[in-house]
């Protein structure tokens, strides 16, 4: 696995580099749009955990007006829709508010496929994580859980999804991850505004078969 994190490292900074010229354009939409929509900063830091639970901050784009509670996941807020920009409902749903992680991805905080990063305070989700040494590799843009599920997973099926993936890390793995997010963000799959852990018991069930496997 030392190896393939090495070799991995390079795709992720080459890859980035690349998706950062080529999106350059709706980058530069996007921010105006942003600014046109609310007040407040383009960009929304957060501290979060990364490889070996070392503390970074993950860019995004903002998509809640700026007097929303701190360090709060979404799911955990009150009433989330309040909260959330025009723009930034869309920004959500296609996942675009995510863009600006390219920049963690350049700086080696984050690599394009791994586990989402926690929150710094999401203490549970850290100690499941542990659990199958999903705390020892990069956090990811996207990962294995998040095409299986992703706001409708709870916190164990989540972590155990994390697990697999770490246990068959691999190119052959980051392939099935990417072309699955596409797929994912394409049909707006597991999104749940103000929701974690909501999928039927049926669907989790099924989940546990398919981790099992």
């Amino acid at each position: 696995m030392e190896m393939y994190l090495k070799i991995k490292r390079v795709l992720d900074f080459i890859l980035s580099f690349i998706g950062l010229v080529v999106l350059s354009p709706i980058f530069i939409i996007l921010v105006f749009a942003i600014k046109l929509d609310s007040k407040g900063p383009v960009l929304f830091k957060q501290k979060r955990v990364g490889m070996h639970k070392k503390h970074f901050y993950i860019l995004k784009f903002r998509t809640m007006r700026i007097d929303t509670p701190k360090d709060i996941p979404t799911h955990l807020l009150e009433d989330p829709e309040q909260y959330i920009t025009r723009v930034g409902k869309f920004l959500r749903k296609t996942s675009l508010d995510e863009l600006p992680q390219i920049f963690n991805i350049l700086a080696g905080q984050m690599s394009i496929i791994g586990p989402r990063p926690a929150l710094w305070n999401q203490y549970d989700l850290i100690e499941e994580r542990d659990k199958y040494g999903a705390n020892d590799v990069p956090p990811g843009l996207t990962g294995w859980a998040q095409i299986n599920g992703r706001d409708e997973l709870p916190i164990e099926i989540k972590a155990r999804f994390d697990g697999e993936y770490v246990e068959k890390i691999g190119l052959w793995m980051d392939v099935k991850c990417f072309i699955g997010t596409i797929v994912s963000v394409i049909k707006s799959d597991g999104v749940v505004e103000g929701g974690t852990g909501t999928i039927a018991k049926k669907e989790i069930a099924s989940d546990k078969e398919t981790v099992s496997k």
